[in-house]
């Protein structure tokens, strides 16, 4: 007996009831048992390649798309993966995102992305809409958060895994890089350079730009500059405008300020542009470094020394971390540290 061609009638009068085409449907169209529609559209093994391509071209002429709602209800687990980030805009994070939905969307999962803007409440309101659904996973960036938040997180029983920092705490599991040692390195680079009145330049301020800070005045104490730490913070956003704008009060309020190390190229990139604007010789008179090496810095008038930070192999390594947990396999190393590497470039 001939192979059942998909039969599309019975299930789209029955599809036109609910406004959904269902998985029964599917079954009904391929001539099949229902289990083995899951079990072929999860890609198992066990269903022969004739039933696959023939339960794959009903659902493909119905237009089928599967409920992960009722899949997590039934085998009590989601193919989701929330992951919280502090802004879209910022292509550190877009690029980290990128390389997390490249490594688990080929696993069969898909990400639920929440923005948190650096604030606290509203991370623990992006944490319970998420885990109201129950994801399979977390990834979440940093380890600084609100008790209210941490304990949504231990108590979710959810995989977690923390981004961009690395951490040390038994149970957890993270991937990034010193952001305290990366600070002190590109302090180093540029005392190295014969600089002795170097600022650091921050915005935003959230915990890991805090972290390069300590890591600045920690390299300007080391070699007897502590009577030389300028700190100059701002809470705004970072911009490239901003950057502008801090550079001229640096020069206006330390005027014997011989470098800079702004806290990201955002701002280093603006502090570029409005020197030239001034005249104002880099490096000549003044040597200035950013954070991140975002693109463009390779091209700013003078290029942008600063910090090479591994965000996509962050990205990648934090999924393919989270999958382990999420499969109950072993994490040899829990908190990975991917390092950093200083980009010396004319401007410093």
């Amino acid at each position: 007996m001939p192979p059942r061609k998909p039969d599309s009638a019975a299930p789209h009068r029955r599809a036109r009831a609910t406004g959904r085409v269902t998985l029964a449907d599917v079954a009904e169209a391929a001539g099949v048992s229902p289990i083995t529609v899951s079990r072929a559209l999860r890609g198992e093994r066990a269903v022969a390649a004739e039933l696959v391509e023939r339960v794959q071209a009903a659902a493909t002429a119905l237009g089928y798309v599967p409920d992960p709602a009722a899949r997590a209800l039934a085998s009590s687990r989601s193919s989701h993966v929330a992951v919280l980030i502090p802004k879209l805009s910022n292509t550190l994070f877009v690029e980290l995102l990128d390389a997390v939905q490249i490594s688990l969307v080929p696993a069969g999962y898909q990400t639920l992305i929440g923005v948190t803007h650096y604030d606290a409440g509203e991370e623990e309101a992006v944490l319970r809409s998420f885990l109201a659904h129950r994801p399979a996973g977390l990834i979440v960036t940093g380890s600084d958060r609100s008790a209210a938040a941490e304990a949504m997180i231990q108590g979710s029983g959810v995989p977690c895994v923390r981004v961009m920092e690395v951490g040390s705490e038994e149970g957890g599991f993270s991937v990034g890089f010193s952001q305290r040692e990366a600070g002190r390195a590109l302090t180093q680079h540029l005392l190295d350079r014969g600089r002795r009145h170097v600022a650091y330049v921050a915005a935003q301020l959230d915990p890991r730009t805090l972290e390069r800070g300590e890591g600045y005045a920690e390299a300007m104490q080391a070699v007897g500059l502590a009577g030389h730490v300028n700190k100059v913070l701002s809470a705004e956003p970072s911009s490239m405008a901003l950057g502008g704008v801090l550079l001229e009060r640096v020069l206006r309020e330390s005027p014997g300020t011989d470098a800079i190390f702004f806290c990201n190229d955002d701002l280093a990139q603006g502090a570029l542009l409005a020197a030239l604007r001034m005249g104002l010789d880099v490096p000549g008179r003044l040597a200035v470094a950013g954070f991140n090496d975002l693109p463009g810095s390779d091209q700013m008038v003078p290029p942008l020394t600063t910090v090479a930070t591994p965000r996509r192999e962050i990205g990648e390594q934090a999924a393919q971390m989270l999958m382990a947990l999420m499969r109950g396999q072993p994490v040899p190393t829990p908190h990975l540290d991917l390092g950093f590497r200083v980009v010396q470039r004319a401007s410093s």
